[in-house]
């Protein structure tokens, strides 16, 4: 199964061009380095769904939210933040 997780942008760390930057984005406090190629409207605050590393889409913050209380339930995120 493919599954695509929520996160807010942090800041955006690099950008080679208009198109091609590299955000860091949290997920509930795990911090990880993500491309925003595909959601060029992206900016600093917004939450994006990320899927392999890649932001796809951007979301409101209220979706994101019960997004990931859903899959903290499920135990989807345990693989995110190893004990």
């Amino acid at each position: 199964m493919c599954l695509a997780i929520p996160g807010k942008i942090e800041y955006i760390e690099a950008a080679l061009d208009e198109t091609f930057r590299l955000a860091n984005v949290s997920f509930g406090g795990v911090k990880r380095k993500v491309n925003l190629s595909m959601v060029p409207e992206a900016k600093v605050g917004d939450y994006v769904l990320v899927h392999v590393g890649v932001a796809i889409s951007v979301v409101n913050e209220e979706e994101a939210q019960k997004t990931m209380e859903y899959l903290t339930q499920i135990g989807e995120l345990d693989e995110l933040n190893p004990a």
